[in-house]
């Protein structure tokens, strides 16, 4: 029965050691801003010019479904850097047999915390290759690292908002068919 005993305090011990113990940082982590993808532009659906809206003529349909977000301090705790990563679900099209690129046109805003006024707003492009015989791909986007300065502590009292780059057409085709 001591025998028992002995072993159950040495695999409480070897668990404890697994905790992390001396490693963990005592400073509170870094705040976050709210990261959402806004309805109305998490689709882009492109056509074959001059075709129509035809599902036969459509050459890519790509939505946005998601991201990675992360948030830490820099240096000497002067602000905050997050980075953020768009993914997308990508597919191509009847009309886009020929095709193995694509392009991806996005954006991020920087919005107060009642989406008010837009503080920031960046463009960027994602590039899409498909492989021979391959419909269906997933990517990621590169990070992109936006700062928040020192006086602006409170990075939780602002939002990311992530949508595709849409012209008025592909907004209407999105309002009209509403969220998938």
């Amino acid at each position: 029965m001591r025998r028992g005993w002995m072993v159950g305090l040495a695999g409480a011990a070897l668990l404890a050691g697994c905790s992390g113990g001396g490693s963990a940082s005592t400073s509170p982590p870094a705040p976050c801003p709210r990261v959402t993808v806004l309805a109305d532009g998490a689709d882009l659906t492109r056509f074959r010019q001059g075709a129509g809206q035809d599902l036969a003529a459509m050459t890519t349909d790509a939505r946005l479904i998601g991201f990675q977000a992360s948030c830490d301090y820099t240096r000497r705790r002067e602000g905050v850097a997050v980075s953020v990563s768009a993914i997308f679900d990508v597919e191509r099209g009847p009309a886009g047999a020929g095709q193995r690129q694509a392009n991806l046109p996005w954006f991020i805003a920087v919005t107060d915390l009642d989406d008010t006024q837009v503080i920031d707003r960046q463009e960027f492009v994602t590039p899409v290759t498909f492989e021979a015989n391959v419909n269906r791909i997933r990517v990621q986007s590169r990070p992109v690292v936006l700062n928040f300065p020192a006086e602006e502590r409170l990075v939780e009292n602002h939002n990311l908002r992530l949508s595709f780059q849409l012209t008025p057409d592909e907004l209407a085709l999105n309002r009209r068919r509403g969220p998938r």
